[in-house]
């Protein structure tokens, strides 16, 4: 399917006015990393005995959980959710030198291997904990059963035979924007991009429905559930699609007028949009192009994270070349769960094409019984993290 951004939109210089901008004190920043390390170390030890270490350790929790009260106050106000209706934030002043990085991987799966192994150097490893521990302080940060083997951090690498899909594997093809994990139900409300390393310089899109220009006739064409969402190809492709169940694109939050609680679930590659009839498709092609007027462009430099919300802005990348020499583009990704924020009811009837989240940092069952007794159901349908 086409993209929603053309590539002259692309190849114009990145605009940073409309992204919030939040800069940790050094001394903070320098807090996280170092308290990365010491829960690398001892996992490390542990490793020793184990053969490999992993971030499935199941003391990491714990220790995450147990250390984050030694990060200083400004950690939990830097990761708050963003504040801008561009619903997205930069996060800087997290120290990252390319000399600890080491050579960028060349898939995910070798990212893994790599970080199991604490012989090898390289910092990728302790950038995984100091992810965790800034998503622990925004929320409760999950992973996908389904997804790079479970893990809680995704690595998102320029992979050599993937470079037209549309995944985070790809690089020839611009990724178009959307919702992170539109297909589910359980998708997550915040999503965190950490940057290892961008020497291309190659941006990010971010495009926020809440300064789109929609008419009451297209948000109510939208609000309608009209066409399933489909998972995309890092899930694989054994799914029922007989289970697809249609969805809306856009719902108000805040009450059936309120425009700026508008949020959207939103993935044109992976929507059979020919399914749709021509009043849903002009409206989708007009989100479309809103979607692109407002586009901005947010070009990581190493030790900078992006933290977007998934239920108010799209997300892409724009086109590059890949050299797979080990000095490519290296962001890291994790979700993220607000258990305050709720979602429509009806998504809890939606079975997320079998796809299962892991979930360490979900409360345990005695304190979810008391967010439904409150009205605060928690429906993730998650599984253990072994």
């Amino acid at each position: 399917m086409k993209s929603v951004l053309s590539e002259r939109k692309t190849l114009q210089p990145p605009s940073i006015e409309d992204i919030e901008h939040r800069e940790l004190p050094e001394t903070a920043g320098r807090a996280v990393r170092e308290l990365a390390a010491e829960i690398a170390l001892t996992l490390n030890t542990s490793a020793t005995r184990t053969g490999g270490r992993s971030l499935a350790d199941p003391a990491l929790p714990a220790l995450i959980e147990a250390r984050a009260a030694d990060l200083p106050a400004e950690i939990r106000t830097a990761v708050r959710p963003p504040a801008t209706p561009a619903g997205a934030c930069v996060l800087s002043r997290l120290p990252l030198t390319d000399d600890e990085i080491g050579p960028t991987p060349p898939d995910w799966e070798t990212a893994t291997a790599w970080s199991a192994d604490p012989d090898r150097p390289g910092c990728s490893f302790e950038w995984d904990i100091a992810m965790l521990l800034l998503a622990a302080a925004a929320g409760e940060p999950f992973g996908w059963a389904g997804q790079q083997d479970g893990r809680l951090i995704n690595n998102i690498v320029p992979a050599a035979g993937h470079e037209f899909e549309q995944s985070g594997a790809s690089s020839t093809v611009l990724l178009s924007p959307h919702t992170e994990d539109a297909f589910h139900p359980q998708r997550a409300n915040l999503l965190m991009l950490g940057c290892l390393r961008n020497p291309d310089r190659v941006g990010t899109t971010v495009s926020s429905v809440r300064r789109a220009r929609l008419s009451q006739v297209q948000r109510d064409v939208l609000c309608t559930p009209t066409l399933p969402i489909l998972p995309d190809v890092s899930y694989g492709s054994d799914f029922d699609r007989a289970t697809a169940v249609p969805v809306p694109t856009l719902w108000n939050a805040g009450g059936e007028t309120a425009h700026d609680a508008l949020t959207l679930r939103y993935d044109p590659a992976y929507t059979p949009l020919d399914d749709a009839g021509p009043d849903f498709r002009a409206a989708y092609a007009h989100l479309e192009r809103e979607l692109e007027s407002v586009c901005v462009l947010a070009t990581l430099r190493p030790g900078e994270l992006l933290l977007m919300d998934n239920d108010v802005a799209v997300h892409g990348r724009v086109p590059f070349t890949a050299r797979y020499d080990g000095t490519d583009r290296w962001l890291k990704r994790v979700n993220i769960r607000l258990p305050e924020r709720r979602r429509r009811a009806a998504e809890s009837e939606e079975n997320g094409y079998g796809q299962q989240i892991v979930a360490p940092f979900a409360p345990p069952a005695s304190h979810r019984v008391r967010e439904e007794r409150n009205g605060a159901a928690d429906d993730r349908g998650s599984v253990e993290h072994t």
